[in-house]
């Protein structure tokens, strides 16, 4: 038996005692006529039991009506099941889930220093890491499924026909070249080519181009001209050479004729992803092309099928080595966070900006959530349930109520002979 229920039978079986032996008291104190101290018994006994009487009633019209009977604002709690949960979910919502006692609560709790404490704990890492790794796993298990792989391509394949690939690479390409930003991406390429130019793989290259050029080109000059290795390197070292100097004239130009005409072309070609209709429909094709090559969708899934198979495989050795760091890493952002203030406070700010923009929602959420489950409940088991659980301090109200019920009548009757 619940130890609820059983303290609240007890409770009960005291209060209802003391009320019976009172009873008893004064009967038997009126049939010895209030000889005596027998007079004081009586006045003790009948206050007494009136006040036990009087407590009785207040505690059972608190769940239910006394002896049945169905006297106006009795089942207090019975009748008005709807308002209390109502009440219930408000006062909760607005007291504990206020956005400020709970941002109050954060602050004071201090959880990117908890979370860093947490992590730097070896066997807190090796644990969280397991379960991400294996969070991986499940879900290529569920990617795995055909009906979701059937879902999955019908909502991509959908996506991507809906999808204006031409208008958006436009807009993508007008952004980035806001304030001249795609010349640096210009910049980077010319760095990128003298950079490799100047190695000794791209000029012996260069060099064996310019040999077989001379060879086919003009093979009657070939044969005049001597130490033709060495003057292939020559000519390809000149050749680096001027396309460094010219690279460098462009760096150093802002207004450089090279940078006009590449400005030019990526402006031009924006505005023909935005409107040329031949360009767009080429572009379209392959865009459809690509959404239904199946060797495409099956290398794809084949990829997926490898990974999921190297994870399992990992997951089950002894040592995994997906899961060591995976540990590591998490230690280490621990260890990390538990020495930079600016993460901390970051993490902090960010969790009670959380709390600000979706603290009404949950709020709202919850309370809704504890008023419909109070009024989903039966009348019965709602009301056993409270009954249950400060049932038996209220018997505690019929015992003193009991007592200090005699101890007032004993008090009355003392006035009364004083006035007498």
């Amino acid at each position: 038996m619940d130890i609820r229920k059983r303290l609240l039978i007890r409770n009960k079986a005291i209060a209802t005692g003391l009320m019976v032996g009172a009873a008893i008291l004064f009967v038997v104190a009126r049939t010895q006529k209030g000889i005596g101290a027998w007079e004081w018994i009586g006045a003790f006994a009948e206050a007494a039991m009136v006040g036990a009487l009087a407590d009785w009633f207040a505690v059972v019209a608190l769940f239910r009506h006394p002896l049945g009977i169905p006297i106006p604002h009795t089942a207090i709690i019975k009748n008005k099941k709807d308002a209390i949960a109502g009440n219930l979910a408000d006062f909760i919502r607005n007291k504990f889930l206020a956005p400020e006692t709970m941002i109050g609560k954060l602050r004071a709790f201090n959880p990117a220093e908890h979370l860093a404490v947490y992590l730097m704990v070896s066997k807190n890492a090796d644990g969280l890491a397991k379960g991400l790794t294996r969070v991986i796993s499940d879900s290529l298990d569920f990617l795995d499924d055909e009906r979701v792989q059937k879902i999955l391509r019908a909502v991509i394949s959908d996506r991507i026909e809906n999808f204006d690939l031409s208008t958006s690479a436009g807009n993508l390409l007008d952004t980035l070249r806001n304030n001249n930003r795609h010349q640096i991406v210009l910049d980077d390429m010319l760095n990128r080519l003298a950079v490799w130019i100047s190695t000794p793989e791209a000029q012996a290259k260069l060099a064996n181009s310019i040999d077989d050029m001379v060879t086919k080109e003009y093979p009657l000059l070939s044969h005049f001209i001597p130490n033709r290795d060495q003057f292939s390197k020559g000519a390809g070292e000149k050749i680096v050479r001027k396309i460094n100097e010219y690279m460098q004239d462009v760096n150093s130009d802002p207004t450089h004729e090279l940078r006009n005409k590449f400005d030019a072309a990526v402006t031009d070609f924006i505005r023909r992803l935005k409107s040329d209709q031949m360009l767009r429909k080429k572009i379209e094709a392959i865009k459809v092309e690509a959404a239904q090559n199946h060797f495409l969708a099956n290398y794809v899934k084949n990829l997926g099928n490898d990974l999921k198979i190297w994870l399992d495989n990992d997951l089950k050795q002894p040592q995994s080595k997906i899961q060591e760091k995976s540990a590591l890493a998490v230690s280490g952002f621990g260890r990390r966070l538990s020495t930079n203030m600016e993460l901390k406070e970051s993490i902090n700010e960010h969790l009670e900006l959380l709390v600000i923009n979706y603290g009404d929602t949950v709020r709202t959420a919850i309370s809704k959530h504890i008023s419909e489950t109070v009024q989903m409940w039966e009348n019965e088991e709602y009301v056993n349930e409270i009954e249950l659980s400060i049932g038996s301090d209220l018997q505690f109200i019929r015992m003193n109520g009991t007592l200090v019920g005699g101890l007032i009548g004993l008090l009355l009757h003392a006035v009364t002979l004083l006035l007498q």
